[in-house]
């Protein structure tokens, strides 16, 4: 049975799932969901996902919400991307929490507020207050793959694949590259990934699409 994953490309949260099925050779299709149109809020997508967000996976009879669950769900299943010691997994899951609060989270807010939300609504002080945010964020992230090739261990985990999350799209939010030379190698560390694709080429859904 093919599993689903209701997303949308512009959905960095969406890509950490979408890209956890994608390498790990498990069968699966996206499921587009507009977003921007309100999708999220109508009673039909609520009894998919009460908390009206994306990504919501589903094998079967299972609904699993929250990208980092997805993650784990992709891991049991598959048996990648969590660590190859008891060590490892922890330390993988202390990384997932920490992009999810730290990283994703301000990463992903910023985007929107800079990209996506009109202009008469955009605060530059909020978005100063963020910008702040990230780049510590940032340093954080640096200077832990300084001499490394991955976040925890040898090869490509659920760490990579979350931290990764915001990090490929294009519309700017504080983050470029150059700057940041040990997550730019990272970065394309993970790109060379058998199967790695491009969220905007992973998922359905796109700035272009909406234009």
């Amino acid at each position: 049975m093919t599993i689903k994953l209701y997303c949308f490309g512009e959905s960095g949260n969406s890509y950490k799932a979408a890209l956890a099925l994608q390498l790990s050779g498990l069968e699966w299709e996206p499921v587009f969901v507009d977003f921007f149109n309100g999708e999220n809020r109508t009673p039909e997508y609520r009894e998919i996902n009460e908390m009206g967000e994306a990504p919501v996976m589903v094998d079967g009879d299972l609904k699993l919400s929250q990208s980092g669950v997805i993650q784990q769900y992709v891991s049991d299943t598959s048996g990648k991307f969590a660590g190859q010691t008891p060590a490892e997994k922890y330390e993988v899951l202390r990384w997932v929490f920490w992009d999810n609060h730290k990283l994703s989270s301000q990463a992903g807010m910023t985007r929107f507020l800079m990209n996506f939300l009109p202009d008469k609504h955009r605060s530059p002080d909020v978005i100063g207050f963020n910008l702040g945010r990230l780049k510590a964020a940032y340093q954080i992230l640096e200077q832990h793959l300084e001499g490394r090739d991955w976040i925890v261990g040898d090869g490509i985990t659920n760490a990579d694949i979350s931290c990764c999350g915001y990090l490929y799209y294009p519309e700017p939010f504080g983050f470029d590259r150059a700057d940041w030379p040990n997550i730019d190698r990272w970065l394309n560390n993970i790109s060379k990934q058998p199967g790695w694709k491009h969220p905007y080429d992973l998922m359905p859904g796109s700035p272009a699409d909406r234009a």
